[in-house]
């Protein structure tokens, strides 16, 4: 089964970097890519990307005349937002939910687990037309 995993991120602290000292955000980063090196040797990954800042993105909506309003990030209305994500192919729900643990006690500030809330969806597929 496929799925989308999912972190989201206070938009201050996203803004900020996080506020993390240079030594604590290599660490995150490093398990990730030890996180993600795994998943890839096992076949299971099939993407996984940090997103940037907040003040990069752009929301888009059509008007009724079908033109495009564009509101630069970041958003006034948002208190959190997607950080990253992972899409993976596994066996079964209990795999996607070690994977997500993994994701949870990613290291944060000396190392001590962040303990994140990550998202888990499942991947529908289109109906036969």
């Amino acid at each position: 089964m496929k799925y989308m995993l999912m972190i989201h991120a206070n938009v201050e602290a996203m803004s900020e970097g996080l506020g993390w000292e240079l030594a604590d955000i290599r660490a995150m980063v490093n398990y990730m890519h030890q996180l993600n090196k795994e998943l890839a040797d096992s076949g299971e990954l099939l993407d996984a990307q940090g997103l940037g800042n907040p003040e990069q993105s752009k929301k888009v909506q059509a008007r009724p005349d079908g033109e495009p309003v564009i509101t630069d990030g970041p958003f006034p209305e948002a208190k959190e937002v997607l950080a990253g994500y992972w899409l993976v192919d596994v066996a079964d729900e209990r795999r996607v939910v070690e994977i997500a643990t993994r994701i949870s006690v990613t290291p944060g500030p000396g190392g001590a687990p962040v303990n994140q809330p990550v998202q888990i969806h499942p991947i529908g597929e289109a109906p036969e037309v």
